[in-house]
């Protein structure tokens, strides 16, 4: 089990597992790791959009057919790579010293890759009752080509989990450069792989998997120069058991993740609901919502993570308190203007994927709608994102693995209560309503431990929140001078110009309030 939460009334304390004295910290800038991280996920979400409007020109019985193929080896991407792997392994490593950290990492990566492969077969083999759970009875795809893409993308999840494994141990020693851009690296490759090879079922899929391999293998000469690269073996090591023991609540949070996709997908197939073509549209806007979720969100508490565990491992709270609220300001700063934006501009931004005239309107239709409503959830999970952080820093995991648990539960209620009236904007919705709920159950609990920043939050949301709002309006006010969206020229030319209005009136706003986000951010462009 963690270590149990500490005394309300009693000064706060560290981790509960006794470790040695942790190695010294980088002296590395928290805002130029930021600034990296950010970097590399701009440039992967953007190759990503080059990579989504390739995968566009398929037919939508393929695309659609590949989106639910994909889902397989992502239902358990999230428990055995990026986000167990990094949020467990993580504050665990920084507590060992340079020889124990080797250690730790070959009899991880070890056993990371056995379960893998036993993971990868049993998948593959399973792949038509899989298919067929993901899928309505009454299905609008063609579910036998979902099952052959499905074998043929399994052995995506080996590689995603390596490619984690040395993500998370560049991290640990703020060693961002390598692993923030290693994904623009996996779109290159798939999109090559896309316009080079035929136009079928079997390239698809194989696309996928080079962009996989690739992914991995531009991180191995990082972690051979620092001397992270790690031999797999299968042994114990003492600090494992800590490790799994952090790993295994997640356990809860992935089943309530899948239990959420699964139930997405299924209503997604069906045929009753929803046209032929919905499947990709919510891909689609899913791939805008993750770059800016990523760029805006995601970068901030990647970046600081190391720097939170190192604070957690010291037992200096107070330094600790203070990441925590000049995190949330950052992150909130950045995605408050984009939620607003995309919130008017979804058509627009759809658009970019279509580059034919002659589009599927029912991928333009459920990409704009879904996209919409995700935009609402972009300030309220930018909190959540970064509290979950700071449990997951404090050793904390069972506390924030229940919240995102019972969330995710939540938001599949709140898809069964709000869809059939609200149509493709209940997506959103839904997961807004969860984000707000999930972000104050977390600050409650962050304050019985350490006290957490109402105030300072508070006022700081009070001015990013009414100011992105005068922005949307803005943008909405300059589109309606615009070409009609649905085209990618018309789709570009919104952005830059309703989304350059928009975002000109925020910024200009957010100098006149004399917002220190602004400052630092003056600061950085004059270098």
């Amino acid at each position: 089990m963690p270590p149990a939460a500490p005394d309300p009334h009693a000064p706060p304390q560290g981790p509960a597992s006794p470790a040695p004295a942790p190695a010294p910290v980088p002296k590395r800038s928290l805002r130029a790791n930021t600034l990296i991280v950010m970097a590399g996920t701009l440039g992967s979400r953007l190759s990503g959009i080059v990579r989504q409007q390739v995968i566009n020109l398929f037919d939508t019985t393929l695309t659609d057919a590949f989106n639910v193929a994909i889902r397989v080896p992502n239902l358990m991407r999230e428990l055995l790579a990026e986000g167990a792997l990094v949020n467990s392994f993580i504050p665990v490593y920084k507590t060992l010293d340079a020889a124990e950290r080797r250690r730790l990492a070959q009899s991880f990566s070890g056993l990371l890759i056995a379960i893998n492969l036993i993971l990868m077969a049993l998948g593959i083999f399973a792949a038509p009752w899989v298919v067929g759970l993901l899928t309505s009875a009454d299905a609008n795809i063609d579910r036998a080509v979902a099952i052959y893409m499905t074998q043929l993308v399994m052995p995506f999840l080996t590689l995603i989990s390596l490619s984690a494994v040395a993500m998370g141990l560049l991290n640990a020693d703020e060693h961002f450069r390598e692993s923030s851009f290693a994904p623009v690296a996996f779109n290159i490759a798939s999109i090559a792989a896309l316009l080079l090879l035929p136009d079928n079922a079997t390239w698809l899929a194989f696309g996928w998997l080079i962009g996989g391999v690739a992914q991995l293998l531009v991180q191995l000469p990082a972690l051979r120069r620092f001397g992270l690269l790690p031999e797999p073996r299968l042994g114990g090591h003492p600090a494992l058991g800590r490790v799994l023991r952090q790993m295994a609540p997640f356990t809860l949070t992935a089943g309530a993740r899948q239990f959420l996709n699964l139930y997405v997908t299924r209503l997604l197939t069906d045929a009753s609901q929803f046209k032929p073509g919905t499947q990709t549209g919510y891909s689609n806007a899913e791939a805008l919502f993750t770059m800016a979720n990523g760029l805006f969100v995601v970068s901030p508490a990647l970046a600081v993570f190391p720097r939170f565990s190192q604070h957690a491992a010291e037992g200096n709270w107070a330094e600790f308190r203070s990441l925590t609220v000049q995190t949330i300001r950052t992150s909130t700063f950045l995605a408050a203007p984009v939620s607003a934006l995309l919130l008017v501009l979804a058509p627009y931004a759809v658009s970019i994927y279509n580059l034919k005239t002659a589009f599927d309107p029912n991928r333009f239709e459920a990409g704009a709608g879904i996209l919409a409503g995700w935009a609402l959830a972009l300030i309220p999970w930018a909190v959540v994102t970064i509290l979950l952080r700071t449990f997951y820093a404090r050793e904390r995991t069972r506390e924030a693995v229940i919240v995102s648990a019972v969330g995710f539960v939540l938001e599949v209620g709140l898809y069964r209560l709000l869809v059939p009236g609200l149509g493709l904007f209940g997506f959103g919705l839904s997961t807004t309503i969860s984000g707000l709920l999930m972000a104050f159950a977390l600050a409650l609990m962050y304050q019985r431990s350490l006290g957490f920043p109402w105030q300072a939050v508070g006022e700081h949301l009070g001015r990013v929140v009414p100011l992105a709002m005068l922005a949307g309006l803005v943008a909405w006010a300059v589109s309606r001078f615009l070409p009609a969206p649905g085209f990618f020229v018309p789709g570009l030319l919104g952005l830059a110009v309703a989304g350059g209005a928009g975002l000109l009136v925020y910024l200009l706003g957010a100098t006149l309030l004399k917002m220190p986000e602004m400052a630092g951010l003056r600061r950085r462009l004059r270098r």
